[in-house]
């Protein structure tokens, strides 16, 4: 049996709440000569505004992310999924990442982190969600 449709504050709700306590995301990239796709799991941290991910700096995913600032980010089960579309807002060194949010990924590493700012999420569980799935357009949440 699906359950009921939640209503747009509701789905607001629980993507964030998902974005605030999962660890893991799928994230895809394309690379900016032939758009070939790409996509690994990784883990983020949400402050609320953007995600933080880190990824070797040698890695295609930073490689791609450098050079388009675009990605797109799954969070969360096939049948409750968390989308993002962001673009980098910010590239930094593991050295230049306060303590505090360093240790959120511990360790020193070669890493680059990427901050991404959502541009679009769609959250959604079942079919009976697609329609009114889009959260945020444009950077801009389409509900209060």
């Amino acid at each position: 049996m699906t359950p009921p449709a939640r209503s747009p504050r509701q789905r607001k709700h629980d993507a964030l709440d998902r974005l605030d306590r999962d660890t893991d995301a799928w994230v895809a990239t394309a690379g900016p000569a032939d758009g070939a796709p790409y996509l690994v799991p990784l883990s983020f941290l949400w402050d609320g505004t953007a995600l933080l991910i880190a990824t070797p700096s040698a890695s295609v995913t930073s490689r791609n992310l450098q050079a388009t600032g675009r990605a797109r980010l799954g969070v969360g089960p096939t049948r409750d999924v968390v989308m993002i579309e962001g673009t980098v807002q910010a590239t930094q060194a593991a050295a230049d990442i306060p303590p505090e949010t360093g240790d959120a990924f511990f360790g020193k590493t070669c890493y680059l982190y990427f901050r991404i700012r959502p541009q679009r999420i769609q959250a959604w569980r079942e079919a009976n969600e697609l329609a009114g799935r889009e959260l945020m357009r444009d950077g801009q949440w389409t509900i209060p």
